[in-house]
């Protein structure tokens, strides 16, 4: 069986805030959808219908902008995926994002959020796989 990722680990957790990244972070997120959410870890927040995991997923988007706003945070790029063109032949995404939090600190903020988390299972719900890169900001890049 294929392993999936879908939370993060606390060593992952701890590698990522040891890495001491200063100023803004962006996340790169890749994900895969579920044909149909699975809502039964979470049944308190399941829609009156079944939906699709692409649904259940706008579901979480709708819910996690306000506080995604509230600290300091913005989507950069939403897109559809695809197969890589360089890459594992046997992955594909269904979409990217972009987002962009002014610090690890307000990130993780925003991550502990109680009200936040309330309407993360639609998250889990809708997604069979996906993977997070916390991106670090270089110096300009020299073209000459």
């Amino acid at each position: 069986m294929k392993t999936t990722y879908l939370d993060v680990t606390q060593e992952q957790g701890k590698a990522f805030f040891m890495r001491q990244i200063k100023g803004p972070v962006v996340m790169l997120n890749l994900l895969k959808y579920k044909d149909i959410a699975d809502y039964s870890t979470v049944p308190d927040i399941a829609p009156y219908r079944t939906i699709s995991g692409a649904e259940a997923y706008q579901l979480y988007i709708d819910h996690t902008l306000p506080f995604l706003k509230e600290a300091g945070s913005e989507v950069l790029f939403w897109g559809k995926g695809g197969d890589f063109v360089i890459g594992p032949t046997d992955e594909h995404w269904d979409a990217v994002m972009l987002v962009k939090h002014a610090s690890v600190e307000r990130f993780m903020a925003f991550a502990q959020d109680p009200e936040y988390l309330k309407g993360a299972g639609h998250r889990t719900a809708a997604l069979a796989d996906s993977r997070l890169l916390p991106i670090e900001q270089l110096s300009e890049l020299k073209t000459q």
